[in-house]
């Protein structure tokens, strides 16, 4: 593999001048599928040029199934053009490439175009590279006899991390550290060892943020070094050309169904609609907003509802990042099929934005109430190359063993790092093998301790409540309170006459007196417009009772029609009532003492859920004696008395 490695990287220098360092991946990448299918389709090419000749007449269809009969693969060539013939005939060296390239079958031939191709070998002709470029990849011997699928896919993984190393992109944009990814697998599989080593083990995975395949590389290779027999079908989707042509390419390179990897917009158009898969995996954007999504989502949310893939609700329109867990949850196989395990990247914010009954607090207490949350990792800061936020793994499953059923596993992971000895972007930290084995580790013995603790799912459900307090207040005609009247909106609609009748009336009630009894207020108020000759309906009565109204706990409660006390919406409140804890009981102890008067409006009441990570492992550090701090400042004023004696000196 290093061998391969290093010959392409040396194809990859040549460019230097014509191209920058940044622009090499655009080159090496392509020629480097180009010239692996080459040599896949080597020994059925005789047979798919001679096929292709006898079945000219038949339907595009059943054309192409007959050419891939012939190749041998889901995927063909029908030009006579190899790259020994390419290389042969350096003049017509372009053309003949253009010719070569649409000789494959349409799934290959998106890869090309993906890449925009064209443009490259273009550029490379301009600049007098082209059949410099080319004649190296001949000599490369990629034939599977000599360099298997797996190595192959080994070779063009370090290809794409060194292209991505050299981009002057957001590396971030289509890349996923390495080991966090491994770290994410590890945990997908640390339960099921025993069932993946089997003979005969059939397994899917999915990842509907495919990026560049990284994802899906890793859990191949691993799960191949546990079962090199395992069969593996590999499916991902992504909205990026070159990311979708970069992860296509390698799925093809690996072996794998060229038309299990798919372009476009997971959350607008989903390409595996009617497929379930036995794990899945996924790195969404970080607090990317959704909003040329919502059209659609809305809509899926409200059509479908629980039948879709966002029934239980929809975060912000600020972060997308939930709407990607909730279609993770869809792609489980049912829990009579075996069920299924996935694992998340997110930000905080998912852990607990959004109050009671608001979208995201919905979200997370559906899965909860489903069972549907395993474990949540909190990282280190500092390991994605385009942000520097804390981020957590969410591992989700309809199938727990019975000793998590019921239960959440939160681990703390955020001092397990080792330091990048040269920041590549934001990432300033790593994960190393000793740190993913603890974390494993952690997450497989299952048991509470000071990094990992067991909650019950009820213990993140919670309900809140609002609290009234009565409405009293006094009512004084005071200058202040007089202005604040006249200048309120149904005053001001009323005809100048009007107006200065009730100003009239209002000074009639004199500035002194005070009343503590709505009703009171009222009748002196209607006398006073009465004799004016002023007529108070509802809208202008409602007015001049607030505007002249003030708080005032001394004064009588305010009642509605059949008694009951209303209540001063400057005064409520809402509390969060634990879901274990009875309403009643924790009103009397956590509310009543402070205010007797209070109760609970319960037709508002709202069931929420939040996931409070940081305050489960929160250490209390007592503050420094302040003997210790008082010597640490006499010892600085000291050095700076002397500081400022040898100045003065």
């Amino acid at each position: 593999m290093v061998n391969h490695v290093a010959f392409i990287w040396n194809i990859a220098e040549s460019l230097r001048g014509p191209f920058k360092p940044s622009e090499y991946g655009s080159v090496v990448l392509p020629f480097t599928v180009l010239r692996r299918l080459d040599a896949v389709l080597a020994d059925t090419k005789p047979s798919v040029l001679d096929v292709a000749k006898s079945i000219e007449s038949l339907p595009g269809m059943l054309q192409a199934i007959k050419l891939q009969e012939a190749s041998g693969h889901q995927f063909y060539n029908t030009s006579s053009f190899d790259f020994a013939k390419l290389v042969a005939d350096p003049a017509d060296l372009r053309a003949n490439l253009s010719a070569y390239l649409a000789g494959f079958s349409p799934n290959v031939r998106d890869i090309f175009e993906r890449f925009e191709f064209d443009k490259t070998l273009n550029k490379l002709a301009e600049k007098n590279k082209l059949f410099a470029v080319t004649e190296k990849f001949a000599q490369a011997d990629f034939h599977p006899r000599t360099v298997s699928n797996i190595q192959m896919g080994l070779v063009f993984e370090e290809l794409i991390r060194w292209a991505n190393e050299r981009s002057n992109e957001t590396a971030g944009d289509h890349y996923t550290p390495r080991e966090v990814i491994s770290l994410m697998v590890q945990l997908l599989f640390a339960l099921d060892d025993d069932a993946l080593s089997k003979a005969g083990a059939v397994r899917s995975i999915y990842d509907p943020t495919a990026g560049t395949g990284g994802m899906l590389s890793v859990a191949d290779e691993h799960l191949r070094k546990m079962n090199p027999g395992i069969q593996l079908s590999l499916y991902g989707q992504d909205y990026n050309d070159q990311s979708y042509a970069i992860c296509k390419a390698d799925m093809v390179i690996k072996g794998q169904d060229v038309d299990n990897i798919a372009l476009g917009d997971t959350l607008t158009e989903d390409a595996f609609e009617d497929k379930r898969f036995d794990y899945g995996l996924s790195n969404p954007p970080f607090g990317v907003d959704w909003k040329d999504q919502r059209p659609f989502v809305d809509d899926e949310h409200t059509k479908l509802g629980f039948n879709g893939r966002f029934g239980p609700g929809t975060p912000a329109v600020s972060d997308g990042a939930m709407l990607f867990l909730l279609h993770l949850v869809s792609k489980m196989r049912k829990r009579e099929d075996g069920g299924s395990r996935m694992a998340i990247v997110l930000n905080g914010s998912p852990l607990f934005s959004g109050g009671a009954a608001g979208g995201e607090s919905n979200i997370r207490k559906w899965l909860l109430d489903n069972d549907l949350v395993e474990a949540i990792i909190g990282l280190p800061k500092d390991m994605f190359y385009n942000t520097g936020i804390s981020t957590y793994i969410w591992v989700l499953t309809n199938r727990k063993d019975t000793e998590r059923k019921g239960r959440v596993q939160l681990i703390d992971a955020r001092e397990m790092f080792r330091k990048l000895r040269k920041g590549l972007g934001s990432k300033r930290n790593e994960l190393s093998p000793e740190n993913i084995e603890t974390i494993v580790s952690l997450y497989a013995v299952f048991e509470d301790g000071e990094q990992s603790k067991i909650f019950r799912n009820e213990d993140f459900l919670y309900r809140t409540i609002t609290v009234e307090r009565p409405l009293k207040l006094n009512w004084q005609a005071s200058p202040e309170r007089i202005d604040a009247v006249m200048r309120a909106k149904a005053v001001q609609k009323l005809s100048e006459t009007d107006a200065g009748a009730l100003r009239a009336a209002l000074d009639r009630l004199g500035a002194e007196r005070v009343w503590k009894n709505r009703d009171d207020f009222h009748k002196a108020l209607k006398d006073a417009a009465k004799a004016e000759d002023l007529a108070l309906p509802a809208p202008l009565l409602k007015a001049v009772t607030t505007e002249l109204g003030e708080q005032d706990d001394t004064a009588d409660t305010c009642t509605d029609a059949k008694g009951n006390p209303e209540p001063d919406a400057s005064l409520r409140d809402t509390e969060n009532v634990p879901w274990h804890e009875d309403v009643d009981a924790y009103v009397a102890r956590e509310v009543l003492p402070y205010a007797p008067d209070a109760w609970v409006d319960h037709a508002k009441t709202k069931e929420g859920a939040e996931i409070p990570f940081t305050r489960h492992f929160y250490r209390y550090v007592p503050p420094r004696p302040l003997e210790e701090i008082d010597r640490d400042l006499e010892r600085v004023m000291n050095e700076l008395r002397a500081m400022l004696a040898e100045v003065e000196g």
